[in-house]
This record gives C-alpha cells, sequence and structure tokens, in this order.
C-alpha cells in the first residue's frame, strides 16, 4: 500500500470564501458606472469632465498621502477611492468651481474613511459626507445649475473660480432642476426627460433608464443587497402616490419622485454600500424604508428640494443600532 504523504492543512473560518475579491466588485463596480459618465459628458461636455477627474484625482491622492511611507499605493489597488471619487462627482452640479471639489474629495477620505480606520470601518458613506460638507460650506456654489445646452468645449458657471475668489466665468443662462421647479413653482417635467436624462441638475441626475439598467446588473451578479433599493422605491412610490393623491396639483406623482434628483443613484449605489448598509434582511428592509420615508419628507415638506443624501447619512448613523436588534437568532438560544 502506497503510503499517504500529503501534508496536513490547517486554517482558520470561515472555509467557503467567495470567488470574487474586494478589488473584483469595485472594478465591477466602476465599469457600470461608466456609462453614467458617458451620458453625464454628452450632456455638459468640458465642465463634467474636470468635475470627475478633480474629484477621483481628490479621493486618490488623499488616500495615497494618509497611508503609511513605504505602502503609498497598498490601498488604492482596491479599487475603493476611485468609486468614491466618481461618485462624489456624480452628486455635483457641472458648474462646481474645481477647488471646491478637491475639498469635498479630501473630506470624504480623510474624514469618511481613512479617520475610521479604513475601507470596511467607516459608518457613513464617504462620497456623501464629502457632499454633505461641501453643501454646508459652499450653499450657493453647490445649488446653481447649468442646463444641457449642447456646449462641449467650454467651462461651465465657476468652473475656473481662484479659491475664495469670485469666478468669472459665470454663465449667462441656469436652470433650475426638476425637482426645484416642482417644489417651488409646480411645475411638472416631462417623464421622457427625465428617463433620458435632458434635464439640469447634478452629474448623475443625467439618464434613470441607465442607472435602471446598472441596478439590475448589479443585482443579478449579487454584488448589491436587493432588498434595498426595492425597499427605497416602493417606500417613496406608496407615500409619495398617497399624497399625490390627497392633491394632485401640489404634489408630484410618483414616477416623477422616482426618476427625478438623485434617488436612483443613491438606491443602486450609495444605499447599498456594503460597509455602512445593515447585514440582516430584517435591517435592510427598515434601512431602506426609512430612507425612502425621510426622501419624501424632506422633498415635500423640507428647506431643501432633495433629500437622498440626507435620507442615507442618517440612516447610515442607524445601521449599528439596526444590525444590533434585527440580529437573527442563534440556533439554540433564546436571543
Amino acid at each position: 500500500m502506497t503510503p499517504y504523504n500529503k501534508k496536513l492543512s490547517v486554517s482558520t473560518s470561515p472555509f467557503l470564501k467567495a470567488e470574487d475579491t474586494t478589488p473584483e466588485i469595485m472594478m465591477t463596480v466602476v465599469y457600470t458606472l461608466v456609462p453614467v459618465v458617458l451620458v453625464a459628458l454628452y450632456y455638459f461636455g468640458l465642465g463634467a469632465l474636470l468635475v470627475i477627474l478633480t474629484a477621483v484625482f481628490s479621493c486618490l491622492f488623499t488616500e495615497w498621502l494618509f497611508n503609511k511611507p513605504g505602502q503609498r499605493y497598498a490601498t488604492l489597488k482596491d479599487g475603493s477611492a476611485l468609486i468614491t471619487g466618481l461618485l462624489l462627482a456624480l452628486t455635483l452640479p457641472p458648474g462646481f468651481p474645481l477647488w471646491m471639489v478637491f475639498i469635498g474629495g479630501f473630506v470624504a477620505i480623510a474624514l469618511g474613511k481613512v479617520m475610521w480606520g479604513g475601507l470596511g470601518q467607516n459608518i457613513f458613506n464617504p462620497a456623501l459626507l464629502g457632499r454633505a460638507f461641501l453643501q454646508a460650506a459652499f450653499p450657493t456654489a453647490i445649488t446653481t445649475w447649468s442646463p444641457p445646452d449642447g456646449r462641449y468645449f467650454s467651462l461651465r458657471g465657476t468652473n475656473g473660480a481662484l479659491p475664495f475668489f469670485q469666478g468669472t466665468n459665470v454663465d449667462a443662462v441656469t436652470s433650475a432642476t426638476p425637482l426645484a421647479r416642482m417644489k417651488f413653482d409646480h411645475l411638472p417635467t416631462d417623464s421622457l426627460d427625465l428617463l433620458l436624462g435632458a434635464t439640469g441638475g447634478s452629474l448623475g441626475e443625467t439618464c434613470a433608464l441607465l442607472l435602471l439598467l446598472a441596478g439590475v446588473f448589479l443585482l443579478l451578479k449579487k454584488i448589491i443587497d436587493w432588498r434595498i433599493p426595492l425597499a427605497i422605491l416602493l417606500t417613496v412610490v406608496v407615500f409619495s402616490g398617497i399624497v399625490h393623491l390627497v392633491n394632485p396639483e401640489i404634489y408630484p406623482s410618483p414616477v416623477f419622485m422616482v426618476l427625478s434628483g438623485g434617488l436612483l443613484l443613491g438606491a443602486v449605489y450609495m444605499a447599498t454600500d456594503l460597509v455602512t448598509s445593515p447585514i440582516t434582511p430584517k435591517g435592510t428592509w427598515i434601512f431602506g424604508i426609512g430612507i425612502g420615508v425621510l426622501v419624501v419628507l424632506i422633498r415635500l415638506w423640507g428647506g431643501l428640494p432633495e433629500g437622498v443624501m440626507y435620507a442615507i447619512l442618517l440612516m447610515n448613523a442607524a445601521t449599528p443600532l439596526l444590525n444590533k436588534f434585527t440580529r437573527i437568532r442563534t440556533y439554540g438560544y433564546t436571543n
């Protein structure tokens, strides 16, 4: 009999591991964002390109800066800083000053990720935290919108403004977002324009159809939890639908609420962040419903026309509690 000479392999749990690595998951998400970025470039041209490049560079630079000497490039390979930069850019208007974009990227990585201990330790979505800082620090610039007017090779708004100085290349024409028009003037926007993105707004508000398709792809790849976007969208549809039936002349339809603003971008890419969302099935439902309720409340009765950012950040803060109180009972134990 031939002796069995193979050495015994000893390892620790978990013994079952996912086939996809973190960098592979991150890059898959980046690939789904490419069509969204291309549509933003089609509608807003050079201004959109500069905002995107500045946000991505700022996030990558900040990630590199806070790494230990000798390991400067260690965490750049996982793709998380790249995604943060892309998502931050997609929440900004095309005419936003580039120096402000850079500050937003720095805050997103430094305060949204590094200070918590790095990837997997942060409580809040880094891109939204950077955007929230910009909203608080520069409220006028971040609510100044340029229409998609076919000017591909010119700067928009105050893209080229010097730090702490008023820019000189201000657009002669600005436009309100569909949400602002509906909230303050009660003027609806054609659903087809919302679906295809031919409206003013942030770079990520361009094409609802692409965001829906990207969400379906990520669901099929099992990269995001289907419960979260479904809970958000169903809650918004039901809540806004009830209010719309009460007074359709003032309150928008559920279709408008879903297709306008950053709801789809937030529901597909930000609320589903694996780090800042709950890990229990019941917790994800509560998380999504909470976001949906807050979005409708802020949009209809808050001081701002959009509420996706604050809704997600507030529910991010509740995620540790949701994980604690909705954890699945271990077999054989009563709690």
